[in-house]
């Protein structure tokens, strides 16, 4: 497929950053490693890339046992990557199973063209003669280049995903392949590295066999990528509990569509009219998956109340379908706020040593959404002592004070922060502290002493005879 100028100057630029990464005789450490095969699956059906990564790894030198497998990448790349992890199989077939593995960013060893290294520590070292698959995943955001950068409101959206058709490694690869799934069967054009075949939605490359240390083939694939671009520039999410039986959520985004800039004017009639070819890149409602039994829902903006949104439940979850008030072109933003409430005994919990936790979950409810700056602030209950957060993955941790309403200490508010959050970011975390029971009987005394005292008050008003006359 002959590519048209643009995409030839974009692959020219490519090879010249990537040049140095070209094959080279690099020896890597006095360990013997090697890939036996290499499987790399990308897919790029959404504006998140996924990669699927599955490496053969077997020592077949004579130095004593590794303990760690280095994997590397472009330094472009680790800029855009949002989640890294690996595990080891165990078994075969039915059987298999995956143990979960510590995976670090590493300064590695000296490489060409500053490649970038993360170390994935093996739970038992690899002996001469040993073989393990080890399965990876990592996340990308950003990755996607929109071209052309502006649209009309009738045009499709194209973009531009640059790889290599060779696996980035710092060792001997006997033998991989990699597939690349597209959204849809229009790819515009694509780099071709033969063995390269294009099926419906899946460009293949390779087998390619016996690559040495550090090889690397630069591709770009220009293809129709039509999802929601949907990105939160910034997501505060406020987490307050009160140990009267309630937990308070409250959500503040910055919304954007992220994708090829709107050119020209918007027409509502032939949006409504021609929905499957005039806008079809723009989205006017996303899902937010809510925790079970949530009520007291509410969603409005600088506006106020915004009244198209549906909620959905079941025993196992709950589902907000919110629009907006104007559906979302590329560049276009839209500011509001989600809030709910959720009964507290499904997220509050007392340790065995008497400390009180929170359950809940981290990162961004609304579907296939990429949050730019996360914040969780959990706000304790006044009286709360000694807090501290337990995060599955590295985050900011700092403490904030915060009054209310009767407050006489302040609160304590807990501040989690996080960049470039993606939806597998979504696990449980907990915030420990704690707490005496003692603290729950302060504010209602002091509105019980407030009562009284004005109570007093007017039964010595009543009594007290203020006239001047006897």
């Amino acid at each position: 497929m002959e590519a048209p100028a643009g995409l030839r100057l974009a692959l020219v630029f490519a090879v010249l950053v990537h040049f140095s990464l070209l094959p080279t005789s690099y020896s890597l450490s006095s360990q013997d490693l090697q890939i036996v095969s290499a499987e790399r699956r990308i897919d790029l059906t959404s504006h998140i890339t996924r990669v699927y990564l599955t490496l053969k790894v077997e020592n077949t030198g004579t130095s004593p046992p590794a303990s760690e497998i280095l994997l590397a990448f472009p330094p472009t790349e680790v800029d855009h990557i949002a989640l890294l992890k690996a595990a080891v199989t165990v078994g075969k077939k039915k059987k298999k199973s995956y143990l979960p593995l510590d995976v670090k960013p590493s300064e590695g060893p000296k490489a060409p063209n500053e490649t970038k290294f993360f170390t994935v520590l093996l739970l038992n070292p690899l002996s001469v003669g040993e073989s393990l698959t080890l399965e990876v995943l990592y996340v990308l955001t950003h990755s996607l280049e929109p071209f052309p950068l502006e649209i009309s409101q009738s045009e499709p959206q194209l973009v531009y995903y640059h790889d290599s058709a060779i696996l980035l490694s710092p060792y001997h690869i006997k033998q991989q392949i990699t597939v690349i799934k597209t959204p849809s069967t229009k790819v515009e054009s694509f780099s071709r590295v033969e063995p390269t075949d294009h099926a419906g939605t899946e460009l293949k490359y390779g087998p390619y066999e016996d690559r040495s240390p550090y090889s690397f083939s630069p591709i770009i694939i220009h293809f129709e990528n039509n999802n929601p671009f949907a990105v939160v520039e910034e997501l505060v999410r406020e987490v307050e509990i009160s140990h009267w039986g309630s937990l308070q959520i409250t959500e503040h985004y910055k919304l954007v569509h992220a994708g090829a800039q709107h050119k020209g004017v918007f027409s509502r009639v032939d949006y409504q009219s021609r929905p499957s070819l005039s806008g079809v890149s723009s989205f006017k409602h996303l899902i937010a998956r809510l925790p079970p039994r949530v009520h007291s829902v509410y969603y409005r903006d600088e506006i106020g109340n915004i009244s198209s949104s549906h909620l959905r439940k079941d025993s196992r979850k709950s589902e907000l379908e919110i629009e907006p008030r104007y559906p979302l072109f590329g560049g276009w933003k839209a500011t509001f706020v989600i809030g709910y409430e959720l009964p507290l005994q499904d997220f509050l919990f007392e340790s065995s040593d008497g400390r009180r936790y929170l359950n809940f979950t981290f990162g961004c409810p609304l579907a296939e959404t990429v949050v730019n700056k996360l914040t969780i602030k959990v706000v304790l209950p006044e009286g709360s002592k000694n807090p501290f957060a337990i995060v599955p993955f590295p985050v900011e941790q700092s403490l904030e004070t915060s009054y209310s309403y009767l407050d006489v200490v302040g609160r304590t508010v807990v501040v989690l922060e996080k960049k470039n959050v993606v939806p597998e970011h979504n696990s449980p975390f907990q915030v420990y502290y704690n707490f005496n029971p003692i603290f729950m009987l302060v504010e209602p005394l002091m509105l019980a002493s407030v009562f009284f005292f004005l109570f007093v008050a007017c039964v010595a008003y009543l009594h007290i005879d203020l006239s001047i006359r006897k």
